[in-house]
């Protein structure tokens, strides 16, 4: 990170956390709405949040020339609101809920049973946590292919667009396998800061595992969506990548998880959708052929 841009950051950060109990808050009061099957209410809370956050950061930064002070209050001041109006709702409503301030206590055997629950959901996501270092390896080639192709297409470079999806793929490869290597061989260890019960060690050590296979199929189509993009392709590319990573993965589901119930027939959805993902962006490069199919207006260089 640039010196001149870690004290903003810290700024940043240290402004957000002071907010954190505000989004606490509004997550547990969303959470008793939807209980009861009520999401409307959370859903217009955050909505009325979120339009005050922009009009909020427009008047921090334009009309106070604030800077990213400016900003993290305004996500905070936004958080504050949305658990306020929801509190509200809370005390004002007569159906099923409704919440006294004076009933508000400590309650042992609910503690209990919330941390029973809680976490192991917090357990279940530590595998994540430590996958999401590899995936942000790998997702940066794609930027990086969707910056560069878009400049030399700019400067009507096309052989320079090909060379750099060829480059960026190889280079994605190579990092992203030493970043899989790393995790892996730490991973255990890793898994043991969360919970060092060998059972959930192994588990989440399993889903590391189909997890990082899945990513071999996911940099491929990553990156050749950032090739497309560079072109101005972006449509296709988000309809076959909603499809290929979520469709698919809903079928999986209800189709074959059914006949095996296990962890592993789950986990094996990630790299079955995403190498059909990867197969339908690599059948839309070959239909839309960018760099053949802009070579042929006048003044682009195919060669440079």
């Amino acid at each position: 990170m640039p010196d001149e841009v870690y004290p903003l950051a810290l700024l940043y950060i240290r402004i957000y956390l002071i907010g954190m109990p505000a989004i606490l808050l509004y997550n547990f009061e969303a959470a008793i709405f939807r209980s009861i099957g009520e999401t409307r209410v959370p859903l217009l809370a955050l909505t009325v949040a979120g339009v005050l956050n922009v009009i909020l950061n427009l008047f921090f930064v334009i009309v106070l020339h604030m800077t990213v002070n400016g900003v993290a209050i305004a996500t905070v001041l936004s958080n504050v609101v949305s658990s306020v109006l929801l509190f509200i709702k809370l005390r004002k409503s007569d159906t099923f809920i409704h919440v006294e301030v004076k009933d508000i206590k400590f309650h042992r055997e609910a503690f209990i049973r919330i941390m029973s629950i809680g976490l192991p959901a917090g357990i279940q996501s530590a595998a994540y946590n430590i996958e999401v270092f590899a995936y942000d390896v790998l997702n940066s080639f794609s930027q990086a292919c969707t910056t560069f192709v878009g400049q030399n297409y700019g400067a009507g470079k096309i052989g320079r667009c090909k060379r750099t999806l060829a480059l960026c793929l190889v280079e994605d490869a190579i990092a992203s396998a030493l970043s899989i290597v790393l995790i892996l061989f730490a991973g255990r260890f890793l898994l043991s800061i969360f919970n060092n019960d060998p059972e959930v060690i192994e588990l989440g050590y399993t889903r590391l595992v189909i997890i990082f296979i899945a990513y071999i199929f996911s940099m491929m189509y990553e990156v050749m969506s950032g090739y497309l993009r560079g072109f101005g392709i972006s449509v296709v590319p988000a309809v076959i990548t909603t499809v290929g990573v979520c469709v698919v993965r809903i079928i999986w589901i209800n189709v074959v998880f059914p006949m095996n119930r296990t962890f592993q027939t789950i986990m094996t959805a990630f790299p079955v959708s995403l190498a059909l993902t990867a197969v339908g962006i690599f059948i839309t490069l070959i239909i839309y052929r960018p760099s053949r199919r802009f070579a042929g207006k006048k003044g682009i260089n195919t060669a440079a």
